[in-house]
Formats: C-alpha cells, sequence, structure tokens
C-alpha cells in the first residue's frame, strides 16, 4: 500500500530544492526518513524493487509535483522577500541540528575527531558563501549539444549534493551558471531541458546513495558529525542579512521561530510514528 504521506514529505523536499543553500537531505533528516531514502534508492536493483518503488513514488510525485507547479511561487518569493523565506529555512535548519546530535548520543560517541569533522564539514560548505552569486547567468536559448552535456552533468553533481544534508544542489546549479536556465524550464516546462537535467539527477542519487549507505554502515558517527558540520555551514551560506526595515525584521523573525517549529514538529511526529510502529511489532 502507498504511504500517501510521503506526498506531502516529498512537496517538502521539492520546496527545499528550489532555494539556493538549503538541501532537500537536511529536509530528509528533519523528516526522518534519510537513511529509509537511501535505502530504498539502492533497493530499487534488487528483488525487493515494489517495496522500495512504494515509498519512492509519492515521494517522488510530491518533488516533481512542486518543482514544476510552485516554481514561480519560489522565484517570487525569493525576488521580492528573500529575507523571511531564508529566515524560515533557517529556523528549519538550526532546529535539526540539536535533533541530529540527540539522534547519535554525540556525549557517548563523540571522540575528539568528530569535533574536528563538524568543524571541517562548516568550513567546505561556509566557504562557499566566497563565490560570487549575486549577478545570475543569463537563461541559456539555442541549447547546443554542448550545452545538453553541461546540463546533465550539472543534473548530475547536483544530485550528489541534494542528497546531502546541507549541501544545496540548487547551489550547485548557482555555480554551474545553469539555476536560472532549470528554473525558467521548470517555469515554462521545458521538457527537453527537464528530462536531460532529470536524468543526470536520476543517475547522480543512484551513484551518491550507494557511497552514503556503505559510509553509514561502516563509519556511521562520523557522517553524523560531517553532515552536523555541512548543516551548519549552511547556515552562513543561506544567512540573507538583515534589512533596514521594521516590519519585515519582524516578519522575519515569525518565519524564524515559525521553521524552528516546524522542525520540532516533523520530527516529533516522526518519532511517534516509529516509537508507535515499534510498539505493535513488540506487541505481536
Amino acid at each position: 500500500m502507498f504511504q500517501w504521506r510521503n506526498l506531502f514529505k516529498g512537496m517538502a523536499m521539492g520546496i527545499s530544492d528550489l532555494i539556493p543553500g538549503v538541501s532537500g537531505g537536511t529536509l530528509a533528516l528533519v523528516l526522518g526518513i534519510y537513511q529509509q531514502l537511501l535505502s530504498a534508492i539502492n533497493g530499487l536493483f534488487t528483488k525487493e524493487w515494489k517495496r522500495h518503488s512504494i515509498f519512492l513514488i509519492p515521494l517522488g510525485l510530491g518533488i516533481v509535483s512542486v518543482l514544476l507547479t510552485l516554481s514561480h511561487l519560489i522565484e517570487w518569493l525569493l525576488a521580492d522577500y528573500p529575507q523571511p523565506t531564508f529566515f524560515f529555512f533557517l529556523g528549519l535548519i538550526i532546529g535539526i541540528i540539536p535533533l541530529l546530535l540527540k539522534e547519535i548520543h554525540y556525549k557517548q560517541t563523540f571522540t575528539f575527531s568528530h569535533y574536528i569533522l563538524i568543524i571541517v564539514g562548516a568550513v567546505i560548505v561556509g566557504s562557499t558563501i566566497f563565490v560570487k552569486d549575486q549577478e545570475l547567468a543569463v537563461v541559456m536559448s539555442n541549447l547546443t549539444a554542448s550545452d545538453f552535456v553541461l546540463l546533465f552533468f550539472a543534473g548530475w553533481l547536483a544530485s550528489s549534493a541534494m542528497i546531502l544534508p546541507g549541501v544545496s544542489g540548487s547551489f550547485i546549479f548557482l555555480l554551474l551558471g545553469v539555476y536560472p536556465t532549470v528554473i525558467n524550464a521548470l517555469s515554462t516546462f521545458n521538457l527537453p531541458v527537464i528530462m536531460t537535467v532529470g536524468f543526470g539527477i536520476a543517475i547522480g542519487l543512484v551513484i551518491t546513495s550507494k557511497l552514503l549507505s556503505y559510509l553509514l554502515s561502516h563509519y556511521k558517527t562520523a557522517v553524523y558529525a560531517l553532515m552536523v558540520g555541512f548543516i551548519s555551514g549552511s547556515v552562513i551560506v543561506i544567512y540573507p542579512g538583515i534589512l533596514q526595515d521594521s516590519f519585515l525584521l519582524f516578519v522575519s523573525v515569525i518565519a524564524f521561530i515559525a521553521g524552528l517549529f516546524t522542525a520540532y514538529m516533523l520530527s516529533y511526529a516522526e518519532r511517534r510514528k516509529t516509537a508507535s510502529t515499534l510498539y505493535v511489532q513488540k506487541d505481536c
């Protein structure tokens, strides 16, 4: 039976993937489905592909529906109200950090090297703030074969970033100069561009998920430490600054609190669901 609640989780991930500096992987962690997502992607090529498809199909439908329908809204919010929009995601991202540390029982499991990994991860992601993205590239028109090759590999690299919490796929598009082209393609339903980037994303997801699954199986504490670092660094990247507008500042503070609350409630709901499932299994 399809888990249709994953449709809404996919929508949340899709929105985050449209925002430069915000990671769909981070939202997957907030929603408590990160490791299940990796397992499902890897499981598509096993005998249990049907079971994993049941998990992935509604999630994918949610992501795709948002990418195709809300790209105009996201463009408008980023253009006209960037400060409250980014402050909401700041709250969401900051809200996940203590939950991640609690999940890995960092007080018992962390050593000095794990704290070093957090710093390294934060520096890697945070240093991308020095990449100038104020002047976006123009939308690519009259695309040539080389342009489609670039879009394919941009999708490949972006998907690897999307699945890493704290690393933004949209920001990879920005770095490669194809972000306006991709967003425009989603807004205008430019099928050739969408299919090219989508194919690159699919290939990248499969390869990266296998690598991450292996690392989580053998070095879980270290991977979580690095993820906390990535997420901490992304806070620096997406911080929009504060404009001299008291009303906008008030709205931004409310948006930030809403982000924190959303992170807590999503994680709380997922923990309750997991606890209920374990109780039922034990009772049986």
